[in-house]
């Protein structure tokens, strides 16, 4: 069991669900005035689309799986998109 439950955590995957681009970052971010917001932002506004981070945060995300993927393990891998 043990080995079954070790390969399946290996290969889950991470989706997103909805329709998520840009002009939807952009909603959900209007009234945060963050630097993070504001970072993040200039990131996908140069990038101009949102795939690199869904593809970047999906496949980070996916470590957490077995320890769990909080609201903060999500703001620092934002952060550390943002920054790259």
């Amino acid at each position: 069991m043990k080995e079954l439950v070790r390969y399946l955590l290996e290969n889950m995957t991470i989706d997103f669900q909805g329709d998520f681009d840009l002009d939807t970052v952009r909603e959900i971010l209007r009234k945060d005035d963050s630097h993070e917001a504001r970072r993040l932002l200039q990131k996908l506004n140069q990038d101009g689309t949102v795939d690199d981070l869904l593809i970047s945060l999906a496949d980070v995300l996916k470590n957490y799986l077995p320890t769990g993927v909080t609201d903060q393990v999500i703001r620092e891998q934002i952060a550390e998109y943002s920054e790259s």
